[in-house]
């Protein structure tokens, strides 16, 4: 249950899933039908597609191409897995700081496809007022709220919860929309969220609130509140002043709810993805897996990408290798198409290079340190409360992550998960000066609790804006983006463009309507396996029709320039 949004639990209602809104497609059941994606001419079998960076969307997209009967040839100028980055801490086995995503909320039905299908465990997150999680303490100004479990909310933050919901409600037909995805009521669904994209496509999150009546009716305090502790995953003032469009679609498909966490870590999906060998595919014998078609390793990053005479697309990469390719696609950062990789102009239209270099990143900010236990389930013999608990703070901390392994294992804080502002103040520390700070704040919450004592081994830290490979954490849009991102996200559909910009397909949850979340790289890694398929005249089975093969009624709504 998240923490200021409640959601419809009865056991016969539908489950929300990520079904639109903006392009409701049902991804699951493409994914699942028993007569797979589509099939491609014996004559194209064989045939290499290149596919810029080994992010879960590249990794997706390289998995189905195989199965279709292409070669993949993936570039990484990185490591395998993007920013599923799970990173081990030194002398203690299984033991992990996620360092990008870290939390998958269960309506990602696309993402748990691939979970299931290389039959990993997923286990409760600990979220802030959550079940899962032993207890919360939310530090505001000095004052502190302590909840056990997914306890009760003292009534300040309730009067912020039930505002939350009926600002939701009136402003946006809440409950309607949200039905409409459950029942995957296509017409109902575009008729609300059609209206609703002009009206908040220019106005911020915090416009939303502080122009609701549910919240002009209460205090400043109220709202302020409303930006420390948020709903779900914890505050959200970082995201005030994004377009309100990114946080309906959050809420209505339920991102921000049941969450779950990958035992072992996230980064195993992609490895994992690639050296699967699925049971059923075209061309290549069983057996066959993306890794063994690459010798076991990626291809060297990317530098150039370039649109040769006979109109196939040359790839060079860092060693300056150059290969030719039918069809390419790109999974990286758009940020990186202008910084990183030297790319023809002619590649895309100039409304379309308008919209990749006006995507704007988020930065984000984590710190993480090994303790010899999960102490914090110690009660205090004065309090009878947990000597520390999962903390929500207008501190520098902003956001305190506590993960059990068991209390015969070393554990894991997240001291630290910050964004913007917050993840700019520690940008130019280094990981002892980041933990020394985070101390020293938590110090001031748990004045009787000696973290440092309980640390082992190495700290493990990580500003996403300063990796050179990502530029930041995700995409955030801002007010009046929507049409950047429609145009981004429909780049897939390639028949009306001219030649010269057919056959790069762009994929990667900043090209989705739902950055930060992982079922955003899904769906659009497999837009541009249906662009691919169709590139190269393949086609859908006539009883399970792809993203594209429906696009004209599903299309996201067009707001005039």
């Amino acid at each position: 249950m998240s923490v200021l949004h409640e959601t419809d639990t009865r056991a016969s209602a539908p489950p929300i899933t990520t079904f639109g809104p903006d392009f409701p497609f049902a991804y699951d059941d493409w994914l699942s039908h028993a007569a797979g994606l589509g099939q491609l001419p014996a004559a194209a079998h064989g045939t290499e597609v290149a596919i810029i960076g080994a992010g879960l969307s590249g990794i997706i997209a390289a998995h189905e191409l195989m199965k279709l009967g292409l070669r993949p040839v993936v570039y990484e100028a990185g490591r395998i897995g993007g920013r599923l980055r799970s990173e081990p801490f030194h002398g203690a086995e299984g033991v992990i700081a996620e360092l990008g995503g870290m939390r998958f909320p269960v309506s990602s039905t696309g993402l748990y496809h691939y979970i299931d299908a290389v039959g990993l465990e997923t286990k409760p997150f600990p979220n802030p007022l959550d079940a899962a999680t032993p207890s919360t303490l939310i530090d505001l100004e000095g004052e502190q709220v302590y909840v056990e479990g997914a306890g009760a909310l003292p009534p300040l933050l309730r009067e912020v919860s039930d505002a939350w919901t009926e600002a939701l409600e009136v402003g946006a037909d809440f409950k309607a929309l949200q039905n409409a995805v459950r029942l995957r009521d296509v017409s109902t669904l575009k008729a609300i969220w059609n209206r609703l994209v002009p009206l908040w496509d220019e106005r911020t999150f915090y416009d939303f609130i502080a122009s609701s009546a549910s919240f002009a009716k209460k205090s400043f305090r109220h709202r302020e509140i409303f930006g420390q502790v948020g709903f779900g995953t914890g505050g959200w003032d970082s995201d005030f002043p994004n377009s309100m469009l990114e946080i309906l679609r959050v809420v209505v498909t339920a991102q921000d709810d049941h969450q779950r966490m990958i035992v072992g870590g996230a980064e195993q999906l992609p490895r994992k993805l690639w050296r699967l060998a699925p049971k059923t595919l075209a061309h290549w014998p069983r057996g066959t897996s993306v890794a063994s078609l690459h010798g076991g390793a990626p291809r060297p990053g990317v530098t150039r990408i370039a649109r040769e005479s006979d109109g196939r697309l040359a790839l060079t990469d860092r060693w300056g290798d150059t290969r030719r390719y039918g069809a390419v696609i790109s999974t990286c950062h758009s940020w990186l198409l202008t910084t990183q990789i030297d790319c023809d102009e002619s590649l895309f239209s100039q409304k379309l290079w308008m919209a990749l270099d006006r995507t704007r990143y988020m930065q984000s900010s984590k710190t993480f340190v090994m303790v010899d236990r999960p102490f914090w389930t110690d009660r205090d013999a004065a309090t009878g409360r947990h000597v520390m608990s999962m903390t929500l703070t207008d501190r520098i901390t902003r956001g305190t992550y506590l993960f059990d392994n068991g209390p015969d294992r070393p554990s894991v804080i997240c001291l630290s998960y910050s964004w913007m502002t917050d993840a700019m103040k520690v940008l130019p520390l280094d990981a002892d000066k980041r933990v020394r700070l985070m101390l020293n704040a938590l110090r001031q919450i748990y004045p009787k609790v000696d973290i440092a004592s309980h640390i082992i081994g190495d700290p493990i830290t990580v500003s996403w804006e300063s990796d050179p490979n990502f530029l930041g954490a995700f995409k955030g849009a801002l007010p009046g983006h929507y049409r950047y991102n429609r145009r981004m996200f429909c780049q897939f559909m390639q028949d009306g463009m001219p030649a010269a910009e057919r056959g790069l397909f762009l994929a990667g949850d900043g090209i989705s309507f739902t950055p930060a979340w992982a079922e955003g790289a899904v769906q659009t890694a497999l837009n541009a396996v249906w662009g691919v398929l169709h590139h190269f005249g393949g086609a859908t089975h006539l009883d399970n029709p792809g993203p594209g093969d429906g696009f004209d009624r599903l299309a996201p709504i067009a707001l005039p320039d």
